[in-house]
């Protein structure tokens, strides 16, 4: 359980993050039109907690953590990482920051430089970061390997020589070589085997255990963030909808999306299973640079009221620690009445 007396390690406060489009003459003037890939989101990872951030492809998920990481500038809000805002830090500070905070890709393939061996890749923040000799850097590498569960003699392959789920190992120690504070794992099993998805889950909680790092953990899949976050927060078109501990937020959700999202996830037990109501939303998630007004789920939502199109809804904190925006929200608010079979 998440222990929210410490100060958190990050906070985020009203953070979006707008994109450039297409430019073109509306109602007879010139519109500049912009996505807006996130909109005023706010919330805050504590030391050695895994935070979970889920949403279908498209909601704003990995701008989040790369606006985080200021791998991207925010267009508006605040970042603060150890009590110091991000977004104001200059490139002397966000070096500094960069040694606390890594990440750790979607694509290991993509990720990796193809024409450096792995002991070139996993030591390289640590040669950008000027932390020990050449051996020691070295001998630092071949710990990780371990660690991790590759081969330390394999130091002079190169990636194209691993499996999939073995580059991700391999990035998963370079984004462990500065022992860091936070990692942002963004959806860094989705390319993956199902069976070399749990290895890689279980080797990032037990580097949690032993290191006390926190995770930031990108997905789409809930139940990956399930098996691994303490916390969850749920996205959709780019603002946060829902955020709790993972066992309130599976039993009792308060927001239509997130009810709709966990009926698509399939039960162990064949009897309960072929009981469940699959929650089948109507139409497609509305486009980022024309929005809904009010709530952006409104349009798709099976219980909308009239009120819903109007305002938008506050984060609002319906039970400890558990936070909605829905104007409707409730335990499991889509009854089966509202379920088109």
């Amino acid at each position: 359980m998440t222990d929210t007396t410490k100060e958190p390690l990050l906070k985020v406060e009203h953070l979006s993050k707008e994109f450039p489009a297409e430019s073109g003459m509306i109602a007879g003037r010139f519109s500049k039109r912009v996505v807006s890939a996130v909109k005023d989101i706010s919330f805050e990872i504590y030391p050695g907690e895994t935070f979970g951030l889920v949403g279908e492809s498209g909601c704003g998920k990995s701008t989040t953590g790369r606006s985080i990481m200021r791998l991207t500038n925010p267009t508006a809000g605040h970042v603060y990482f150890e009590g110091k805002d991000v977004a104001q830090m200059n490139s002397k500070e966000l070096k500094a920051m960069r040694r606390e905070m890594q990440f750790v890709f979607q694509d290991p393939q993509a990720s990796l430089n193809p024409r450096m061996t792995i002991g070139e890749i996993v030591s390289e923040p640590m040669v950008i970061h000027g932390i020990g000799t050449k051996e020691e850097r070295i001998e630092r590498v071949r710990e990780l390997l371990d660690v991790v569960g590759l081969n330390p003699e394999h130091i002079n392959r190169y990636p194209h020589e691993f499996s999939g789920g073995q580059r991700q190992r391999i990035g998963i120690a370079r984004a462990f070589a500065l022992r860091p504070k936070l990692i942002i794992c963004d959806e860094p099993v989705s390319a993956l085997d199902v069976s070399i998805q749990a290895q890689v889950l279980n080797l990032l909680k037990d580097l949690q255990d032993h290191f006390g790092t926190a995770y930031l953990f990108i997905a789409h899949d809930l139940s990956v963030v399930q098996h691994i976050s303490d916390r969850v927060a749920v996205m959709y078109l780019g603002k946060i909808v829902e955020i709790s501990d993972w066992k309130t937020l599976y039993t009792e959700p308060h927001h239509p999306y997130t009810q709709s999202l966990l009926s698509a996830v399939p039960v162990p037990d064949p009897d309960v299973q072929k009981t469940r109501k699959r929650i089948i939303l109507p139409g497609d998630p509305p486009s980022p640079i024309d929005p809904p007004s009010g709530c952006r789920f409104h349009t798709r939502c099976p219980i909308a009221q009239a009120v819903c199109s109007e305002e938008q809804p506050e984060l609002r904190e319906v039970a400890p620690g558990h936070f909605c925006a829905c104007h409707c929200a409730a335990v499991n608010p889509i009854k089966e009445t509202s379920i088109e079979l």
